[in-house]
């Protein structure tokens, strides 16, 4: 076991530092191939004391590279062509060092900082003819080749790097978006709740203002001998201003400064053919059709289905570019469905209108209800919401 955990240890650095290991290894194949092969043609004439540590020298500036991107690679291309003018043999004699500019001039172009990677090209450029130029053997098709080699290499490093730049910058952009995006929704979803909130204290402050009301004038017709009576109804009388204080104060944190408050009643499923006349005027063909008996709703319900015709309608006009719609009431024992069609487009009006459909979800949620919106098979885009009446079954 203490073996293999060993291994795994060895396996993990080595994947993690390859190129680290990658250095050594040229380095000590340089030496050795500088020391037992002095004697082949084409060897190096200087000194073994001398160009044993100097193609070391030439390849260890590698092991710097993680902190220093551009130092590692641009000082291998400065002593190679540096060491040249001592030894022209020096520099082309090992493989490994030709290892190691390839690595240095990918490396170089690489780079993140698009300055230092234009002068790292200037170096491999220039180190590359001055070292052909200092070669015994050197011409002009060398010089022009081995340049060439080398900023081809700097070339793949840098369109690596910026196909690299490219992909991040589209994750980040796509992040952006994203976060962005679930801001709106966000801000969208508490702006439509404190809307609603409103518009429920509209609604309900009307319905326990006019039961306080009548509790006080039936308190007032109340003969002397009944005490009980008098005191339930006074009971009741202060728990409802309670009610309607504490709704104030409550609701009084979502109104905006210069938001005053709507001294109308709010609306319901009785100013929907208003509502379709509006849409008439303004250039939609609108077809209303109401199936089952109109029945009083509860004052919260008969709101939200008339916001939901409001923001199909709106969708219609505005976002999906339509030119008929039709509005069905559909009144059951115990629901009221409340439906909008139109022809126009309908991915459109999905996604330009996304934010009031959130504002839709919203204010159906509250009372128990669902509601569907999408484009319908046919063509066109369908606004559905189906609201429970309690009470009614």
């Amino acid at each position: 076991m203490s073996y293999a955990h060993h291994m795994q240890r060895l396996g993990a650095f080595v994947r993690g530092y390859w190129l680290e290991v990658a250095v050594l290894v040229a380095a000590l194949d340089a030496v050795g191939e500088v020391v037992f092969r002095r004697n082949e043609p084409g060897a190096p004439e200087a000194a073994v004391w001398f160009t044993a540590p100097a193609v070391a020298l030439m390849v260890l500036p590698l092991l710097a590279r993680r902190r220093w991107p551009f130092g590692a690679g641009a000082a291998v291309w400065v002593l190679a062509p540096a060491l040249s003018f001592v030894d022209g043999r020096l520099v082309v004699f090992t493989l490994s060092v030709f290892a190691t500019g390839i690595a240095a001039a990918f490396l170089l172009g690489n780079l993140p900082d698009p300055t230092q990677s234009r002068a790292g090209l200037l170096l491999v450029a220039g180190g590359a003819l001055t070292i052909a130029y200092n070669e015994p053997s050197g011409s002009t098709g060398t010089y022009v080749f081995t340049a060439g080699l080398f900023s081809m290499v700097w070339l793949a490093g840098f369109a690596l790097q910026q196909r690299g730049a490219r992909a991040e910058a589209a994750e980040t952009r796509a992040a952006n978006l994203a976060r962005d995006r679930e801001e709106t929704t966000r801000a969208a979803i508490a702006e439509e709740r404190a809307r609603i909130a409103r518009e429920l204290h509209d609604v309900l402050g009307h319905s326990v203002s006019v039961m306080t009301i009548q509790a006080s004038a039936v308190r007032r017709l109340l003969g002397p001998e009944q005490v009980k009576e008098r005191d339930a109804l006074l009971a009741v009388e202060q728990t409802g201003r309670e009610a309607l204080a504490e709704m104030r104060r409550l609701v009084g944190i979502l109104r905006l400064m210069d938001d005053s408050p709507d001294l109308e009643p709010q609306p319901g499923l009785g100013q929907v053919p208003g509502l379709v006349e509006q849409a008439r005027d303004l250039g939609l063909a609108v077809d209303l059709l109401v199936v089952g008996d109109p029945v009083p709703l509860p004052p919260g319900v008969d709101l939200t289905a008339y916001r939901v015709v409001q923001e199909g309608l709106t969708n219609a006009r505005k976002h999906a570019n339509a030119s008929r719609t039709e509005v069905h009431l559909r009144y059951e024992p115990d629901a009221i469905e409340v439906e909008v069609c139109d022809d126009g487009i309908g991915a459109a009006a999905r996604s330009e209108g996304g934010q009031g459909l959130l504002g839709m979800r919203e204010r159906v949620s509250i009372f128990g209800g669902e509601i569907d919106a999408g484009p319908r098979p046919e063509g066109g885009f369908r606004l559905r919401a189906r609201l429970p009446v309690p009470g009614r079954s």
